[in-house]
């Protein structure tokens, strides 16, 4: 008994040995020539349909763009222009300075009421950080002997916790800011 691979391969064998002795026919001598003008006519017209495609393409964007250009070009001018004279202004650098002369857009941290201190030998000068609620929130000691004298720069911590201060502004609104304070028997002397 046969399986059916060998049934198939005996079929495939027999078609083979028809197919064989079928009489060859040749193709006529202009054939060649005929399918190569008819591929390169189907060449050209493929590449033609993605030239005229593309020039459409062209067409359209130009059409579309040269009426946005000006006005686009315009605006885009207009708006860096009006943006730099209007709003780069605010955001400008201030440097602080003792001539300088406060104006409403910009005023620095002042002393409001002080509390007395207990004993200074000599002059004490601090540089006091203010916080936006005028509170002291940080000092650093920049002329005068404390780092010897503990009794010192408690009283001096005493009266920069108890002093009151008005904060520096900004465009109205309260922001942190520097004063220096020079402590001194006597009275306090306040440079912005």
């Amino acid at each position: 008994m046969r399986s059916q691979q060998e049934d198939e391969f005996v079929s495939e064998e027999m078609l083979g040995r028809a197919l064989r002795r079928l009489p060859r026919r040749t193709p006529p001598p202009d054939l060649r020539s005929r399918l190569r003008v008819v591929a390169s006519r189907e060449r050209m017209r493929a590449i033609g349909q993605n030239i005229v495609f593309a020039d459409r393409l062209r067409l359209f964007f130009d059409n579309l763009m040269r009426p946005l250009a000006l006005p686009l070009a315009g605006g885009l001018f207009s708006t860096v222009l009006l943006f730099s004279m209007c709003v780069m202004p605010m955001y400008s650098v201030h440097a602080s300075s003792t001539l300088d002369v406060p104006t409403s857009l910009h005023t620095d941290a002042e002393l409001l009421v002080t509390a007395p201190i207990a004993a200074a030998p000599g002059d004490v000068i601090v540089d006091v950080t203010i916080d936006a609620e005028g509170r002291m929130i940080d000092y650093k000691v920049v002329s005068g002997n404390v780092s010897d004298n503990e009794t010192l720069r408690r009283s001096i911590e005493g009266t920069l916790l108890l002093t009151r201060f008005v904060p520096a502004t900004r465009f109205g609104q309260p922001v942190e800011g520097r004063m220096r304070l020079s402590l001194r028997t006597s009275y306090i002397d306040v440079k912005g």
